[in-house]
């Protein structure tokens, strides 16, 4: 086949228009696919793949880490909206010509599931709608990038603010968070404006492909087979009634401790919690923080110390905050060289440290997942794709002290711990109030197209869930916290993941509390099996249980507040 001919770098690939691509699918489609070939042809449909996705990756990547440079997003805008639909069409039909084949190849029972599914849900209207869609993500990313302040005289962006909400002085406090939230207020109009518009797009999307809403929509292109909506608010209740009561004693506690009447703000808002008296200082250089992260994975498992030292010899990290940067942190991956990427926005906290552990864990999953011989095989559920980052949050804890060749004192490593374990417990109702919106968003779209209505949504949700923050006085900034979710705007529907998988990763930790080994070797297992079981047996392989219920919540609440209690004592 002439596929043989394709290039073998993404970089020779990446600024093709689609009628060089072209006659490479044409030669796939027209090509005889029997037992005979089927090795062959899927081989070379994977490593087309590849170069597709790389340069996709690619693109998004260079325009995520200066979104003000026009060339940057010209050229990602130009691939999303002049090439990508004509590749998801003539993969739509290689993925027909392989389902008509009958063949079922061994590792192939999930791919061909969601192949099925893939196929089923296609629309060639919906293209240009899915181009207009990205654009719009792109235009959000743009928005908040730019999002700068003016403090004491110095332009800072808001994530170069964290660290200086963490201070002892709470008027300091309430002065940067009001800054801050004022200068995020201050683009409402915009965001509300790209979410009026996004909603028609998403309603056009379900209605061409013939589905009742968007959420019906979304599911089915999440490839979410193993639970329903249902359990999503299943796994509300079990948050509300075992993480929220937790939650809120953790607040309390914190409350006594700052001697304050009510919590506020700029207190204990959730993307700086906690706040550190005094600052520990974890990294002085973003290198520090490259550095000493290398010797932690070694000790967690020297794999994964080799994997890291892959990435920081080839330059895959980008770390530090800048202005023009997106915001955020995200793992991305080149499918041609078989390579992960890091991307987030550190600024000197301890946080950043925690951070990096997460998006390494993603980064790991890659290293293993590649070694499967087929591009459709790597594909896994970000239920557990995130299970494979927050699992790596935990898992290198007992070598994070200095002593251990880690970042923090013996003292500061404990409380580290303790803080990242509380924040465990206030992530779960966070993530509930997130997730339950945007089932609220899709079952209610008409009346969700208006941002006045999501407002009072998010604002309900908030109250029900994080009982414990008081915003009086500030209740435009409450509302509007659906605006500064990127994942809402996005990426919709893809937060829950984050609380299933959280659920996992502590049962993870569990098992690495009385055998560290045995825990990071079958959380090894489980990244490598890839996309090729269901999600099930890879939360089982890596020694949890995929679950949503009061129980399993309440013994990994109850695990963490028990050792809570002894780090503190």
């Amino acid at each position: 086949m002439q596929t043989t001919s394709l290039p073998t770098t993404a970089s020779e690939f990446i600024d093709w228009p689609w009628s060089r691509m072209e006659p490479y699918y044409r030669e796939l489609l027209d090509h005889t696919l029997d037992e005979a070939t089927a090795a062959g042809w899927l081989s070379d449909w994977s490593h087309l793949r590849k170069l597709v996705d790389e340069s996709y990756s690619r693109l998004q990547l260079e325009n995520s880490q200066d979104t003000t440079d026009q060339k940057a997003e010209a050229r990602y805008l130009s691939f999303i909206e002049n090439v990508y639909p004509s590749i998801q069409s003539a993969d739509q039909k290689l993925k027909e010509k392989f389902l008509a084949s009958g063949l079922d190849p061994d590792g192939f029972e999930i791919p061909l599931r969601n192949m099925r599914t893939e196929a089923d849900l296609f629309r060639e209207a919906n293209l240009p709608l899915i181009a207009h869609e990205y654009r719009l993500g792109s235009q959000y990313n743009k928005i908040a990038g730019a999002q700068t302040v003016l403090l004491d005289g110095e332009e800072n962006t808001i994530q170069q603010l964290r660290p200086k909400m963490l201070t002892d002085n709470r008027q300091e406090r309430e002065r940067i968070w009001r800054l801050s939230s004022e200068r995020q207020l201050a683009d409402r109009g915009k965001i509300n404006d790209l979410w009026k518009e996004s909603m028609g797009v998403r309603s056009q999307l379900a209605a061409n492909a013939g589905l009742p809403d968007y959420r019906s929509y979304r599911w089915r292109l999440l490839l979410r087979f193993d639970y329903t909506p249902e359990n999503c608010a299943e796994f509300h209740r079990a948050i509300e009634t075992v993480a929220v009561p937790a939650a809120t004693r953790i607040y309390e506690k914190h409350r006594r401790r700052l001697g304050i009447d009510r919590i506020r703000p700029w207190d204990l808002d959730l993307d700086i919690y906690p706040i550190n008296l005094p600052l520990i200082h974890a990294y002085e250089t973003t290198a520090d923080l490259e550095s000493t992260a290398e010797a932690v994975f070694k000790r967690v498992h020297p794999r994964l110390g080799d994997y890291y030292g892959t990435m920081r010899r080839e330059k895959l990290l980008d770390l530090e905050n800048r202005k023009g940067k997106s915001p955020g942190a995200f793992c991305t991956s080149f499918a041609v060289e078989k390579r992960p990427f890091v991307f987030m926005n550190a600024v000197g906290l301890s946080g950043d440290v925690r951070t990096l552990l997460h998006e390494c864990g993603h980064a790991f999953h890659v290293f293993e997942r590649v070694k499967l011989p087929y591009h459709h095989q790597w594909r896994t559920g970000m239920e557990f794709s995130e299970v494979a980052s927050m699992a790596m949050e935990l898992l290198p804890s007992p070598y994070l002290a200095k002593s251990e060749g880690g970042f923090f004192s013996d003292q500061e490593a404990s409380r580290v711990a303790v803080e990242h374990l509380e924040r465990i417990i206030l992530f779960w109702p966070y993530m509930a109030v997130v997730d339950a919106f945007q089932h609220w968003v899709y079952e209610n779209h008409q009346l969700a197209s208006d941002p006045a209505n999501c407002d009072r949504a998010w604002t309900d949700l908030w109250q029900r869930f994080i009982p414990a923050e008081d915003w009086s006085g500030f209740e435009d900034a409450l509302a509007t916290g659906w605006h500064r979710k990127l994942h809402i705007h996005r990426y919709p529907f893809y937060y829950v993941e984050y609380g299933l998988a959280q659920l996992g990763a502590v049962q993870v930790w569990r098992k690495a509390l009385s055998d560290q080994h045995g825990a990071v070797e079958a959380y090894l297992k489980a990244l490598a099996l890839g996309g090729t079981v269901p999600l099930p047996q890879l939360f089982a392989t890596a020694g949890g249980k995929f679950a949503f219920d009061r129980d399993t919540m309440n013994e990994a609440v109850s695990l963490i507040e028990n050792r809570i209690s002894q780090l503190e004592a």
